[in-house]
C-alpha cells in the first residue's frame, strides 16, 4: 500500500543544488583571498547544512574547526552570496517532476524535510516550481534538531497524526537513513545524490532507485 505519509529530502534528492552552492563557496573564498574549491569538492561536502559546508571549504577538509572569527566572517559572506544565486543554476533531477506528479495523485501526504536553512529552502522550492507539492516544509533551522536526528520526521508524523509504520522517507544520504531508522520510518534512497562520495547502498536503506520514475514500482 502507498504510505500515508512520504517525507522527501531536498538537496541531492529532488534538486541538484551543487552548481549554486559552488558559486557561492568559491565567491566566498575569493573574497577571503583563499583558494577556490570547485564543484567536485563541494559535491562531497554538502548534506549536513550550510555551516558544515562553509567549515569544510575553509579547511579543505571534511573534519575540523576553523578559527571562530574567520568562520563567522565566511558564513556571512556565503549567506549573502548564496541568497543571490540560489536557484539560478540548480535543476530538478531527471524523473522528479513525473514522480512528484504521480505521488500527488495518490492518497498520501507529502512533506519536504531538509537540512537547508529556511531562508534558502522556500525560495529554492519556488524557483524550481515544486513548493505546491508539499503540505509541510521543515528546514534545517525549523526545529531544535535536524537530520540525522529523528526529530523532524517525528514532528511531521505527529503533526499529521500518522503512525511511523505508515510513513516513508525518500532521501539520498546516510543522514536520511539514520533519521528514518531512528524514527521507525521506511527509507528509500536515490543513488545519484550527495552521500559524501560513498555508495548509499552501504547504509542499507530498504530500497535504492536511480530515478523518481521508479517510485510506483517500489512503493505499491
Amino acid at each position: 500500500m502507498i504510505p500515508k505519509l512520504i517525507l522527501i529530502d531536498l538537496d541531492g534528492t529532488l534538486i541538484d543544488t551543487v552548481p549554486d552552492l559552488t558559486e557561492a563557496i568559491d565567491g566566498m573564498m575569493l573574497q577571503l583571498d583563499l583558494p577556490l574549491r570547485g564543484e567536485e569538492k563541494v559535491r562531497t561536502w554538502v548534506g549536513n547544512g550550510i555551516e558544515c559546508l562553509v567549515k569544510r571549504a575553509l579547511l579543505d577538509s571534511f573534519h575540523g574547526e576553523p578559527e571562530k572569527a574567520l568562520f563567522q566572517s565566511a558564513l556571512k559572506l556565503f549567506n549573502n552570496l548564496y541568497a543571490n544565486v540560489n536557484g539560478h543554476h540548480s535543476v530538478l533531477y531527471p524523473g522528479v517532476q513525473n514522480g512528484l506528479d504521480w505521488l500527488k495523485s495518490q492518497d498520501t501526504v507529502l512533506a519536504c524535510i531538509t537540512n537547508k536553512a529556511e531562508q534558502f529552502t522556500s525560495p529554492l522550492l519556488k524557483a524550481l516550481n515544486i513548493k505546491q507539492y508539499f503540505q509541510l516544509v521543515i528546514s534545517g533551522d525549523t526545529l531544535a534538531k535536524k537530520k540525522p536526528d529523528p526529530l523532524p520526521l517525528l514532528y511531521v508524523a505527529k503533526f499529521f497524526k500518522i503512525e511511523a509504520h505508515d510513513a516513508l522517507m525518500l532521501g539520498d544520504s546516510i543522514n536520511d537513513v539514520q533519521a528514518a531508522r531512528a524514527a521507525g520510518f521506511k527509507i528509500i534512497c536515490v543513488n545519484y545524490g550527495y552521500n559524501h562520495g560513498e555508495d548509499i547502498r552501504t547504509a542499507k536503506p530498504d530500497a535504492v532507485i536511480s530515478s523518481f520514475a521508479q517510485l510506483h514500482s517500489v512503493i505499491t
